[in-house]
C-alpha cells in the first residue's frame, strides 16, 4: 500500500470495505491524519459516533490545528443540539 492515501480510492468502496482499507492503512502508517479523518467520516455515516469522535481526536493529536478540530466541533454541535420546540430525549 502506498504512503499517500487517495480519497478517490476510498470513496469508491462500500463503507465497510473502506473502513477495512483504512484500518490496514492506519496500522502501517499510524500518523496519517487524513486516514483518521476519512475513517471517522465513514464511521459517522454509519451512526457510530463514538468511533468517529475517537478518530477525530486521533487526527487532532497528530495535527492540533487541522481538520480534526473542525470535525470535532461539528460533531459536538450536532450532539449538543437542542430545540425547545421539538421533542428531545
Amino acid at each position: 500500500m502506498k504512503r499517500e492515501l487517495n480519497l478517490g480510492d476510498i470513496e469508491g468502496l462500500p463503507t465497510q470495505d473502506a473502513i477495512k482499507a483504512l484500518d490496514e492503512f492506519i496500522e502501517r502508517f499510524p500518523t496519517s491524519e487524513d486516514a483518521y479523518l476519512m475513517r471517522g467520516k465513514k464511521y459517522w455515516s454509519l451512526g457510530k459516533r463514538k468511533e468517529a469522535i475517537n478518530d477525530y481526536l486521533a487526527a487532532l493529536n497528530i495535527n492540533p490545528e487541522g481538520k480534526g478540530k473542525v470535525l470535532l466541533n461539528y460533531a459536538e454541535s450536532i450532539l449538543n443540539y437542542y430545540s425547545k420546540d421539538l421533542l428531545n430525549p
